[in-house]
């Protein structure tokens, strides 16, 4: 085959080999005009104007045939240019890059001033952007809309990480990190980025998730045996509401594993915690010691979780106070310690909503509205699940809590192990474990995280075969790491503790917490009695 008649069958749009066999061309779009070729054909928009039509003679221009094919060699712009969710519809590279520069331009502006509020076309908590239309009509009002910010939303993830980092280096003061904090924000009011949920939204959601278990529960709970390692291995990933109760009162040791005994054993268990009340908290007379024991848990119990309506009733803090007292008059070796009340929350919490039903709003649930017996049962199953979830860490709580002590030791050193440029941050500045991480091991990081977190985590924890005394070690070890690029760009003592005494966890959601213990289950694998040689050298 000559060179010129190759070259003739190659613009055509298909290439003859020596054997007579053909193949596509090289371009993108075989259906290109070719100068001196009047051919009509569709553009890529769809509107069936012909490419290079400003020619006077019907044919098009060598410049329109070179515009035509600029972009042969782009091969990601077909994928820029695909409206998820909207069948075959496509928009000009043209116009997403216009589009990707107008988002750039804003993002560059905002970040200069103190508004860093979204473009009012882009904003998430409008019913046009927020991607959930349903109706023909109203995905093509939206089409040109979507398509216009479809490249911007795919490069605004890029930009969001390169942004940061900017702003890291250039902020020493400590605005970096508020800086961050914001334009995180803003570029979660962007279509198709995850939104922040709040606690009913969070919960209803987590239901969601779960509702695949549910059966997989179901038939666990409902043997007549229970097998008591199948259930915590389905509970460690979480545990759908509907079944948390029950699970919980399982993986406690509360009730039985025979079917047949558990609610002979529930009904004995609360007369014997009436028998409790009666015997120790309604008593005439208290010993010196008693009475400054309920001194303080009379203290403490208005103080806990002051901004939830909840835990400020009466009978709320009244059901606190009769639990903590008696856990305290039968315990002896450590007594009350201050930070225990906060781990009766999450039992209380769990049972209160077995009780009012699965949907109920706790925030606006009135305690006085059930039953002396609904209260009756919530309190008793609180008090026994509290004495068997402490059975295991009851050395956190004796005199000096020593139990404490040694795992903050042990955080230090599982530190040093694994990021010795962290160790040597906090070190560098003055940053002792003890006066951050004591209060994750005394109140097992409910002061750190939202309730509704808290309660996924203790799931885990309640599913942990060996106790959860030494697993809890490796998710503070986790929780630490996580928040590892923020303590690096602190430069001071007083920056350091302020972000490890406030960590911004109160948008956390589920999946946060999956994501804490998933990592935390491989330090364990990793760190847990390894040898001497894995210890970093400083």
């Amino acid at each position: 085959m000559s060179s010129s008649s190759a070259s003739a069958s190659t613009a055509g749009g298909t290439t003859t080999s020596a054997d007579g066999s053909t193949s596509s061309s090289f371009w993108r779009n075989n259906s290109r005009t070719i100068p001196g070729r009047p051919t009509t054909v569709t553009n890529r928009i769809g509107s069936g104007r012909p490419i290079g039509s400003n020619s006077s003679a019907g044919s098009s221009s060598f410049q329109d045939y070179q515009d035509s094919v600029s972009d042969a060699w782009d091969l990601g712009d077909d994928e820029f240019c695909i409206i998820s969710g909207v069948v075959d519809t496509r928009i000009s590279k043209r116009a997403s890059q216009t589009a990707a520069l107008n988002v750039i331009k804003t993002h560059k502006s905002g970040t200069a001033g103190s508004g860093l509020k979204p473009p009012n076309s882009v904003r998430s908590d409008t019913p046009e952007s927020s991607g959930a239309s349903t109706g023909t009509g109203r995905i093509e009002q939206q089409q040109s809309d979507k398509g216009s910010h479809v490249t911007a939303v795919l490069r605004i993830e890029n930009l969001d990480i390169q942004t940061q980092q900017q702003h890291q280096q250039q902020s020493s003061d400590g605005m970096g990190y508020v800086n961050d904090q914001r334009l995180r924000q803003r570029f979660h009011a962007y279509p198709g980025r995850p939104q922040l949920l709040k606690l009913s939204s969070n919960v209803a959601s987590k239901d969601v998730e779960c509702e695949s278990k549910y059966e997989k529960f179901s038939n666990i709970l409902e043997a007549p045996l229970l097998n008591l390692i199948a259930l915590k291995e389905l509970s460690w990933s979480g545990v759908p509401r509907r079944m948390r109760a029950v699970t919980w009162r399982l993986l406690s040791g509360y009730l039985p594993t025979s079917l047949e005994r558990r609610q002979t054993v529930l009904e004995r268990k609360r007369v014997d915690y009436r028998k409790l009340v009666q015997q120790y908290f309604d008593a005439d007379c208290r010993d010196e010691s008693q009475q400054d024991t309920y001194r303080q848990i009379h203290i403490d119990v208005p103080r806990m979780n002051p901004h939830v309506a909840l835990f400020q009733q009466k009978l709320v803090q009244e059901m606190f106070e009769r639990i903590l007292f008696i856990w305290a008059i039968r315990h002896p070796a450590s007594g009350y310690v201050q930070g225990i009340n906060d781990l009766v929350t999450p039992f209380f919490i769990v049972f209160l909503q077995e009780a009012v039903g699965a949907d109920k709003d706790l925030e606006q649930c009135q305690l006085s509205d059930l039953s002396i017996e609904q209260r009756d049962i919530i309190e008793s199953d609180s008090f026994w699940c509290l004495s068997k979830f402490l059975d295991c860490i009851q050395d956190n709580y004796i005199f000096a809590q020593l139990g404490i002590q040694a795992k903050v030791n042990q955080l230090k050193e599982l530190i040093q192990r694994i990021d010795g440029t962290l160790h040597r941050h906090l070190q560098m500045h003055g940053v002792d474990y003890l006066q951050f991480s004591f209060r994750w091991m005394n109140n097992l990081l409910t002061r750190e995280l939202p309730l509704y977190c808290t309660i996924r985590l203790w799931d885990t924890y309640l599913a942990e075969s060996d106790g959860f005394a030494v697993f809890q070690l490796y998710v503070c070890a986790a929780f630490l790491l996580h928040w590892r690029e923020q303590l690096l760009q602190e430069k001071d003592f007083q920056g350091l503790m302020l972000l490890l005494q406030n960590l911004p966890t109160h948008n956390w959601m589920d999946s946060h917490i999956g994501v804490l213990v998933a990592e935390a289950f491989r330090l364990k694998f990793t760190y847990a009695d390894a040898p001497k040689h894995l210890e970093a050298k400083s």
